[in-house]
This record gives C-alpha cells, structure tokens and sequence, in this order.
C-alpha cells in the first residue's frame, strides 16, 4: 500500500506543489462547490496511477487543487463505491493519497434517503455518528506506518466542527439537523421494511458511501466532518418510488446551502 501511495504521490507532485490544508469529498449531485474554488490545477483521475475512476452519473471524476475561503485545498470532484465493484481497499485509496499530500482536516458530503419524519428533502444532516453495514475497509494486513490495527471510533466526527456547522446553519437560516448515518452497500433503494428496519436500529438517514472515508480518516488521525444533503425520503406510508435522477436533481437544489457551510468551516480551521 505505501509504495502504492508513493508512486501515487511522485506523480501529483510533478505538477502540483500545493500542500493543502483539507480534503473535500464531494457527492452525488454535489459538484457545484467547484465553481466556487479558485483552480489552480484540476487532473483526471485516469490520469493518476492507481486511483480508481467514477462510473457514476453524478461523479465527474477529477481531483482539484485550489483555495477555497483562502484555504489550500484538494477536492475529490466524485467518489468511489463499493456498489461499482471496486474493493474497499481501492475505496479508501484516495483518502489516503489525500492525508499524505497533508491534508489535516477531511470534510465529506453526500446524498441520502431521510427516514427522520422530521427530514423534508432538501435538508442538511451534520453526521454525528453512523452505522456501518458495509465491509470494513480495514479489513486485511495492517500497515503501522498508516495507522494502529484497532483504531478507536468514539468520536469519528469532530463534534467542535459540528458545532460550528450548526451555528453557521442557524445564522443564515439553513434547515440542518443532525444525525446518525447508515451505510449499505446499495445499488439498489432500500425497501420499506428496510428503511423501517434502519429507522429501527437508530439510523436518521441512509446512503451508500462515506462510512468507509470516515473509517480510514480515523484510522489515519484525521479530523473529520460530513453532511448529508437529503435528496429523497424513505420507509413512510405512499412515498412514490426514486430514481437516481431524483436524487441529482435534489442535490443540485441544495448544493448552494452546503456550499455556505464548507466555505464557512473553511474559515474556521
């Protein structure tokens, strides 16, 4: 895996000599926080040995270097999931490309199916906690030198970022809650009684990613904080069915309030 990470490292570093101070990782429908960085190099993940390339509508598939509330930053424009038949190991890959360009703080979003009958869609959830249903990405030999074989998870999300992501909410009147996230594999929607069973074991919401991100974020010391953008609800009586279409379409709608809580962190770090 390090050599990996090197040969990796070697070839971003040919040309980008940024040292950035956070990661973004952007989800489903959630692209339109780049229009807000200031670019200064922008390079297809096909171009970059060993990462994997998204397959999903939604996921443009590129890494971006820039500034962002006048933070260094690099940006994973679209994300990896299990469901497209990659490995956790290829999964998580990214993230750890990421801490080693150093990157000390990881800020994470995607798009998910409230089942919290307080949730309308269109709303933010700032994850606390999460559930995950997922193979662990850890899963395998453990390298020392990325992290200690058991890595202690009570407190994956950095609760003074929530905080903070909660005070920027109320101040310019964004519908934000939070709540605990539940990971499957997907691709498919949950069924009704899935979405009951989840609500069930203490679950707010449910999607298809970023547990195993939150995993190796704290396997490797980073300080974390992801949101979820509702994009449709589930597990309640004559809901109509989803579709991926739906789901970009309501991320798209409130990418401009998830926009507002990252540059704001931003500032805060």
């Amino acid at each position: 895996m390090l050599e990996k990470i090197q040969q990796t490292i070697n070839s971003i570093r040919s040309t980008v000599k940024m040292i950035p101070e956070a990661g973004i990782i952007l989800g489903s429908g959630l692209g339109g926080l780049v229009k807000e960085i200031s670019i200064e190099h922008s390079i297809n993940y096909g171009d970059i040995p060993n990462f994997p390339v998204s397959t999903v509508v939604g996921h443009s598939g590129k890494l971006i270097f820039g500034k962002l509330s006048d933070k260094k930053v690099v940006v994973m424009q679209g994300r990896f999931h299990f469901y497209e038949g990659y490995s956790m190991q290829e999964i998580m890959f990214p993230v750890r490309v990421m801490k080693f360009l150093g990157i000390k703080n990881l800020f994470i979003s995607n798009a998910a199916g409230g089942m919290n009958p307080a949730f309308k869609i269109g709303d933010l959830m700032f994850i606390k906690d999460h559930i995950n249903l997922m193979p662990n990405p850890l899963i395998g030999k453990n390298d020392e030198a990325l992290g200690t074989r058991f890595p202690d998870m009570s407190e994956p999300y950095d609760k003074s970022l929530i905080q903070k992501a909660k005070q920027i909410a109320e101040q310019n009147k964004i519908r934000a809650h939070t709540g605990v996230y539940a990971a499957v594999t997907g691709p498919t929607f949950e069924t009704v009684a899935e979405y009951k069973y989840l609500r069930a074991i203490g679950a707010d919401v449910v999607g298809m990613s970023t547990t195993p991100e939150v995993i190796v974020a704290a396997h490797m010391k980073l300080s974390c904080f992801a949101v979820s953008v509702i994009t449709d609800l589930g597990g309640m009586d004559d809901l109509p069915p989803i579709t991926h279409e739906d789901v970009l379409k309501a991320a798209a709608e409130a990418a401009s309030k998830l926009t507002i809580i990252i540059k704001e962190l931003l500032k805060s770090i």
